[in-house]
């Protein structure tokens, strides 16, 4: 009977480089180590510990121990669950003695509740009413950390991959709840806190951790910046708690169900949803009623008016289909020439909901707009989830489809067309209609990033980054 459990961790038994032990730290040890007097520090270790401190964030400290683990595979390490960081699986009971805790609902002795998804990580036999075993989870300075980032969610620099392993997998629900509290939507609309939770574990659910992109950490990462963009404060000032509230809920939703591969190929292969949606917004249109789905399914709205609720449902919709990367020059026009006109008036519900479109369609693709550090992790997985939808393709004789074979494409290629002709447009049309500090940080930000994906391409070609390059 084991535990899932995620930890951040160092891989242990391989070289560390010397640009990561610049700015990281670890001490290591294992039983089978020569300083424990094993034969063979290559063999897999029996009892393994390691401690690890990254400088980047003081407030980090990763202690591992692991009892019995099974950590590699006959070709290596075993490959990560969800697209972030690794996962192991730990008995925990064998670290501690028998505690005197009171008993839990589910007949175990424990620290604390299990949270839902704990819950359904743990063996049946644990949540056995007959069942009389004690449970420890070593994971309260995992919730402080993270409590502590939270408080610096309007950051543009929010690191969503350490916050995914500091909430043990759990960032969209947590962040959104988070949101939620933040803007006091439960007491506005009076929503059920029970029924809240368990539609945005639902939600975190109904995307594919098996995807390298598409999953719950990039829902949480364009709900983190959606978040942002309501902050400022041309939409501080002139939104609605309604328009708030679809904000988050488009931005926790806009990829759900997901299924890793883009409207081509659905379309090519005759998938059953290309047909049901008349190959128009394929993907956009299933994430939509995937979403009303999962709000009728938890009964969030349920004590709202029907007419409210029709009205919340197609309102979100439209936030959600302008997602549609194909569709990205008709919103962009609309866009510009209310910017040209100089007409946007925050009070008109229409343009206002026009602004929350702008707003989404920046969250989605805002990865080139981030530090580097992020930008490059986020672009790698973007650019895997093609090459695998390549992979498939040439597997079954279709023709592959653009910027998605892993012999002829690059990341840098791929990222530096992908800023010129689709981020840069954008960004810069948002910063016209906000000019803020974060606006021009943005394209700061993909104008060295650009630089970076430039070089990389070629490096004979270097040239002075400039942070103004999105203009």
């Amino acid at each position: 009977m084991e535990v899932c459990y995620q930890l951040p961790v160092l891989p242990l038994d391989r070289p560390v480089p010397k640009h990561v032990l610049s700015r990281r730290g670890a001490i290591s040890f294992s039983s089978t180590s020569s300083l424990f007097g094993g034969p063979d520090p290559r063999k897999l270790s029996q009892r393994r510990g390691g401690i690890s401190y990254d400088s980047a964030d003081q407030t980090a400290l990763y202690i591992r121990m692991l009892g019995d683990v099974r950590v590699r595979s006959q070709v290596g390490f075993e490959s990560e669950r969800r697209g972030s960081h690794p996962y192991l699986y730990v008995d925990f009971r064998g670290l501690y003695p028998p505690s005197t805790e009171s008993v839990s609902p589910w007949g175990c002795r424990c620290c604390r509740p299990l949270s839902f998804q704990r819950r359904l990580a743990v063996s049946p036999s644990l949540l056995c009413p007959s069942s009389r075993l004690t449970l420890c989870f070593l994971d309260d300075d995992y919730a402080g950390q993270a409590k502590c980032m939270l408080r610096k969610v309007g950051s543009w620099d929010f690191d969503i991959f350490l916050f995914d392993r500091l909430t043990n997998g759990n960032s969209l629900a947590t962040l959104t709840a988070h949101l939620f509290n933040q803007y006091g939507l439960i007491e506005l609309f009076q929503l059920d806190v029970i029924k809240l939770y368990r539609f945005l574990v639902l939600i975190q659910e109904d995307y594919h951790s098996h995807n390298p992109y598409h999953n719950a950490v990039h829902a949480a990462d364009v709900t983190q910046a959606m978040y942002c963009y309501l902050q400022e404060p041309q939409l501080s000032s002139s939104l609605t708690s309604c328009d708030i509230l679809l904000g988050i809920l488009a931005a926790a939703t806009h990829d759900l169900d997901h299924p890793g591969v883009n409207q081509s190929f659905l379309i090519k292969t005759n998938h059953h949803l290309a047909s049901l949606y008349q190959n128009t917004s394929v993907l956009e249109n299933h994430h939509w009623r995937s979403a009303v789905g999962l709000l009728r399914q938890a009964g969030l709205l349920e004590h709202l008016p029907v007419e409210d609720r029709q009205n919340l449902e197609m309102r979100l919709g439209s936030l959600i289909l302008a997602t549609d990367i194909s569709r990205q020059n008709e919103y962009l026009s609309q866009f510009r020439s209310h910017l040209d006109q100089d007409d946007l008036n925050l009070q008109n519900s229409a343009h206002r909901h026009l602004v929350l479109q702008m707003a989404l369609k920046c969250a989605d693709i805002c990865n080139p707009c981030r530090p580097w550090e992020l930008s490059k992790q986020w672009s790698g997985k973007v650019t895997e989830e093609f090459f695998n939808q390549g992979d498939i393709e040439k597997k079954h004789g279709l023709e592959v489809s653009p910027l998605c074979d892993r012999q002829l494409d690059t990341v840098p290629n791929i990222q530096t067309g992908f800023i010129s002709y689709v981020v840069e447009p954008l960004f810069t049309e948002w910063r016209r209609f906000c000019s803020t500090p974060l606006s021009h940080t943005m394209l700061s930000h993909l104008g060295l990033n650009k630089a970076h994906w430039r070089e990389e391409s070629d490096p004979s070609a270097k040239t002075k980054p400039q942070g103004n390059q999105g203009s």
